[in-house]
């Protein structure tokens, strides 16, 4: 097999990973509208929605991993909702170094209001498509951010030499 020409399977998931980039930032701008009200941006309201979703207070390392985003950048925003009241840090018996970030009373609501605004939304948008789609959909993405968490160390370092990132045995 050519490994410099994509597989038909290749192109598909080149294509899938094209219209999810596209997804992505239309995302953003759907989330920065979404949150506007609330003084807030789609970084901001993902930060909190993680929080609130967890149920739980969590550590800025678990928001990252669960968001796909750099601990750095998920550092800087919960910085900034702690400075503004909606985040406060409080300590970690597991882990003196790694506070837990919780929300607060404002950060609840916030959430909230955006929350209800997000359902109404979501409801329109994905008025028409099938759920099993929804769902098949979820799955690939799914498997794809799995496939991608477990092999981007050692890709990256094959590229960044200038080989294939196939492995070879």
């Amino acid at each position: 097999m050519d490994y410099r020409r994509r597989s038909p399977t290749g192109e598909a998931a080149t294509e899938l990973i094209l219209s999810t980039f596209r997804a992505n930032g239309l995302l953003l701008d759907a989330g920065d509208l979404l949150s506007a009200d609330e003084g807030l941006t789609s970084a901001r309201w993902q930060v909190i929605g993680a929080i609130a979703v967890a149920e739980r207070p969590v550590t800025v390392p678990q928001i990252a991993r669960r968001m796909g985003l750099t601990r750095q950048s998920v550092h800087a925003t919960v910085n900034r909702l702690v400075r503004d009241g909606f985040l406060e840090l409080v300590p970690n018996a597991d882990h003196r170094r790694s506070a837990l970030v919780r929300l607060t009373v404002s950060g609840s609501a916030k959430y909230e209001a955006i929350d209800a605004r997000q359902a109404a939304w979501i409801n329109r948008l994905a008025r028409g498509i099938g759920r099993a789609d929804l769902e098949t959909a979820r799955k690939v993405l799914d498997d794809l951010c799995r496939r991608l968490e477990a092999n981007v160390g050692d890709e990256a370092e094959t590229i960044r030499k200038g080989g294939s990132a196939r492995r070879r045995r």
